[in-house]
């Protein structure tokens, strides 16, 4: 065990009836006061995983602890160690913001001067000063998920789980969430597990993350060290003729190496030390047909294509 993780989890597995695996023995720590990211779209095992650590779901195996507390052998431990942001919102929206928060508190049985002292703490990092006296059911999306991360945030967890906290908002509440969750990781010394298929809100959030594809760990680094792999440029083509008969040939020309990859008509190619104009000269002296070439730094977006062959947002 390691004595320092907050989170350790060793070879977990998930299958559901009809021998559908949904996690196939991952493995990670996360260190306390650490943000560690679950990267992936809808069906990855992202939210099971969190069910699995949260003592919702039930392993198959495997083993999972919070804190030193095993999530199957110390449920009851484990849980009052850790708190969740659900995808789905718990608030009551006939009660207003602080009779919410007030619940919440007396479920966790947080002595009543030290929960008036948290929700005041926690209205004023999260925003929620001029909400609080209102009902529920009068918020915005946006306003509502910050009322849930504040729920989350009554007891004083030393893991907080959130997973999808963004998932359904527009662009700009999104944002402004993002931003809270980003104020809230700078002020806190609570280990955070973020599970998304947003590439913003994982390279802006995450310490570490993982990229999670068909119930298996592809990657686990730090965004940095996961864009590096590509090399600190790529150029990305578009194939006017057959896609595969055009990556084949890049191959077998040796302008394409091994991490080079294919999402249909497009190629993607690291050049690792090479210029752009000298890679863009020899797929042009080719001879093979392209609508388009560009270059650029790679992305997130570039790390999962190639490990996973699929667009990341289309999935989700």
């Amino acid at each position: 065990m390691n004595a320092s993780a907050a989170i350790e989890v060793t070879d977990l597995r998930k299958t559901y009836s009809g021998d559908v695996e949904a996690v196939k023995g991952i493995s990670f720590a996360v260190s306390a006061g650490e943000v560690f990211g679950l990267l992936g779209p809808n069906g990855a095992g992202k939210s099971t995983t969190v069910g699995m650590l949260t003592t919702t779901i039930l392993p198959t195996g495997g083993s999972a602890r919070l804190v030193g507390y095993d999530v199957v052998q110390n449920a009851l431990a484990a849980r009052s160690i850790a708190s969740v942001v659900f995808q789905e919102a718990v608030v009551d929206r006939s009660l207003t913001g602080c009779q919410n928060l007030d619940l919440h508190a007396r479920l966790w049985r947080v002595p009543p001067e030290d929960a008036k002292a948290r929700v005041d703490e926690l209205a004023a990092t999260l925003g929620l000063g001029e909400l609080l006296d209102r009902t529920v059911a009068t918020y915005s999306g946006g306003e509502r998920r910050r009322l849930e991360i504040a729920r989350a945030l009554v007891s004083h967890p030393r893991v907080l789980f959130l997973d999808e906290p963004t998932v359904g908002l527009d662009p700009r509440i999104r944002a402004e969430l993002i931003d809270v969750i980003g104020s809230l990781r700078d002020r806190s010394q609570t280990t955070i597990l973020l599970t998304t298929h947003y590439l913003d809100e994982a390279e802006r959030l995450c310490d570490r993350l993982a990229i999670i594809h068909e119930g298996a760990i592809v990657a686990l680094d730090t965004p940095a060290a996961l864009r590096a792999d590509l090399g600190e440029k790529l150029v990305e083509l578009r194939a006017a003729d057959s896609p595969q008969l055009a990556f084949g040939e890049l191959r077998e020309r040796g302008i394409a190496g091994d991490d080079a990859f294919s999402v249909g008509a497009t190629i993607t190619i690291p050049l690792h030390g090479r210029s752009a104009p000298e890679a863009i000269g020899a797929i042009e002296g080719s001879g093979i047909r392209t609508t388009s070439i560009t270059s650029r730094a790679p992305t997130l977006d570039d790390v999962y294509l190639r490990l996973t062959g699929g667009q990341l947002t289309d999935a989700a």
